[in-house]
Order: structure tokens, then C-alpha cells, then sequence
């Protein structure tokens, strides 16, 4: 079964062609970042008319790529949720004239089901149930995948995510946008034991917060301002990545032997991230559990994660119709019949 899928949530218009669920045929990403970039993050309005501007483009690319023509797709995906409402709907829409043109299935995606699926395609033999870590820009949380189209939250983050703690700590040691990759660079040369950084406490054991991590960084930064100090970026840097890792590595290990579970899979943008890449990797083969990691390519925005997730979201008759809206906010554990 061959999958059209679309991809416009954030600031990357992509679109690709999935088959099977496992199979990437072709897929084609038009980043914005070099245009947010000057912003220090994403605007919304901008990210919208690039959308709108790209969305034909990229598509047609990615059929060209997979020597497809639209009418021999069996379904065409769109992510639906969550997401910059103005982006998502851009991609809705525009979906949605595809389908009703191309007399196709329409079948909306959870963005993060899709980073989830991200893995289907880099490790074609593996199979719910795990545990999954999802840690991106907007999203950390642990979850629990029961199937492929069931989930359990068990953890979340109560304030900031990960990927916007980083986001935000990158930018007041002066990092360009987006600011997980440089302090990933900039970690490299520093040392992690440098600042002794909290943290933050919550009263439930499987709940992120890194309000109060980032809130101790800026500070540190200030004080060291204040006094006409030089900032130490890549200590700074290290100290605050080696924390942040070491909180979401142990919480998630943790509730894998809480909940047994001896397959885990990393999801998201922050995945990316070569030191959690690490720590998972050695804190997985102490406690003898296997883990899955999709390749750095898979790990940010793609429409080919998209077009994975729609392939058993399909099997589940989980369609739309044309009254198809986006959501920019909607829970994992939630399919879009529930909005409906």
C-alpha cells in the first residue's frame, strides 16, 4: 500500500511516499530555518505563507522522486495535530483538496505518533508493545505503545520540554537557532562537571520539569554578566546537556523496570542529541533491554514518519471526511474521531 503523505506542523513543509508503513519510496523536506533564524525561533504568520508558498512544490517533488503518479497512491496522510494552527491548517486543507480531486482516502496523523513511527521505517522488525521516550521541541513525555494505534501517557513534562529548554538556553548563550544542534556542538568542548546544575523535583516519579533547569542557567549567566565576567558558553553548555540527558535517561529507565518493559524506543527532534543517544544506549545494555533509535535524519520533521503512522492508522479505519480540522493541541493517547 502506497501512502502520500504531508507534513506542514512547525517550520518544515515535507512531503513523502510510504509503503507499507516501513518502506520510504521518497522524501522531500523545505526547511525555514535559515529564515526563522534571524528571529531567534519560528513566527507562526511566516511559517504559515512558506507553507503555502512550498506545500505544491514539495509534493509534487516527492511524487516525482517516487516515480508515482498521485492517482496510483492508495491514501493520502496529513499531519493534523498538534502543531503552529496556522501551519497545520495549510497542510490540512491543502490535503484535503488532494483527496477529494484524487477521489482518495484522507487519513490524519498525530504528529507525534508519527516521530514514534519514525522507527517502523529505521528498524522494519520492530513491534508494539514498548516503551517509548518522546522528547521534542513541545513534547516530553513517556509513553506507554500498546499497538500501533494505542498509547498510554505515564509521563510528562509539567512546564517547558526538553527541546524548548535547549531552544532557550542556547539562545541566552548567544547559540543561533535552532538551538539543540549548537549546544550539542558547543557541549563537545566543555566540561560537563563545570556548573553543578539542579535538578527540578516533581511529585509524581515519571513527570519531567526543566522550567527550573533553564531558569538556573539564565541566572548563572546574569550573575556572571553582572560581575563582568566572560561567558563560559561550552562549559555552560556541556553542564547544562549532561543534566538534562541524565533527568530524561533516568526517568525512563526507571519506568521501564517499574512498568517491565525491556524494549524501549527514543522519538523526537531531541533524539538528535548525541550525548541522550549515549546515555541511553549504556543505561539500556546495563539493565539488559534493547533500544531503538531512528537515525538523525528521522529524528526531526519529516513527512516520511507521517506516511509510517498512516499506514496502520488506515489498517484501524481511522479515515476522515472533508469536516477534517486541525488541532493544535491534542493528546497522543486521542484519535481525530474523538474531535469530531
Amino acid at each position: 500500500m502506497r501512502i502520500l503523505a504531508i507534513e506542514s506542523s512547525c517550520d518544515e513543509t515535507a512531503a513523502a511516499v510510504v509503503e507499507d508503513g516501513r518502506r520510504v519510496l521518497s522524501s522531500v523536506i523545505n526547511s525555514q530555518i535559515e529564515i526563522h533564524k534571524q528571529f531567534g525561533g519560528v513566527v507562526p504568520e511566516i511559517a504559515s505563507r512558506q507553507h503555502a508558498e512550498n506545500i505544491i512544490a514539495v509534493t509534487q517533488s516527492a511524487l516525482d522522486k517516487a516515480e508515482t503518479k498521485l492517482g496510483e497512491v492508495d491514501a493520502i496522510a496529513v499531519t493534523a495535530a498538534p502543531g503552529l494552527i496556522g501551519a497545520l491548517l495549510v497542510g490540512v486543507n491543502f490535503t484535503k483538496g488532494l483527496s477529494l480531486a484524487a477521489s482518495k482516502p484522507l487519513v490524519p496523523v498525530h504528529h507525534i505518533r508519527g516521530h514514534v513511527a519514525s522507527n517502523y521505517i529505521a528498524h522494519p522488525e520492530l513491534k508494539p508493545p514498548f516503551l517509548c521516550l518522546v522528547v521534542s521541541g513541545g513534547h516530553s513525555h513517556i509513553v506507554e505503545v500498546k499497538d500501533y494505534t494505542s498509547f498510554k501517557i505515564i509521563g510528562r513534562t509539567r512546564d517547558d520540554a526538553a527541546g524548548e529548554a535547549f531552544d532557550k538556553v542556547a539562545r541566552v548563550l548567544g547559540l543561533p537557532y535552532p538551538g539543540g544542534v549548537h549546544i550539542d556542538k558547543a557541549a563537545a568542548n566543555g566540561k560537563p562537571d563545570a556548573f553543578k546544575l539542579p535538578k527540578p523535583r516533581v511529585d509524581t516519579p515519571y513527570d519531567f520539569s526543566f522550567s527550573g533547569l533553564k531558569t538556573a542557567v539564565i541566572n548563572l549567566v546574569h550573575n556572571i554578566e553582572q560581575k563582568g565576567g566572560e561567558i563560559p558558553a561550552e562549559d555552560i553548555a556541556a553542564s547544562f546537556r549532561f543534566t538534562a540527558c541524565d533527568i530524561l535517561t533516568a526517568k525512563f529507565i526507571l519506568a521501564a523496570k517499574e512498568y517491565g518493559y525491556k524494549t524501549l524506543v527514543c522519538a523526537g527532534g531531541v533524539c538528535a542529541n548525541a550525548l541522550l543517544r549515549e546515555m541511553l544506549t549504556e543505561r539500556a545494555e546495563e539493565e539488559g533491554m534493547e533500544l531503538f533509535i531512528p537515525p538523525i535524519s528521522l529524528c526531526g520533521d519529516n513527512a516520511a514518519m507521517i506516511g509510517a503512522q498512516a499506514f496502520f492508522e488506515y489498517k484501524e479505519g481511522n479515515t476522515a471526511g472533508l469536516d477534517l480540522n486541525a488541532a493544535a493541541g491534542m493528546s497522543i493517547e486521542k484519535s481525530f474521531s474523538d474531535l469530531l
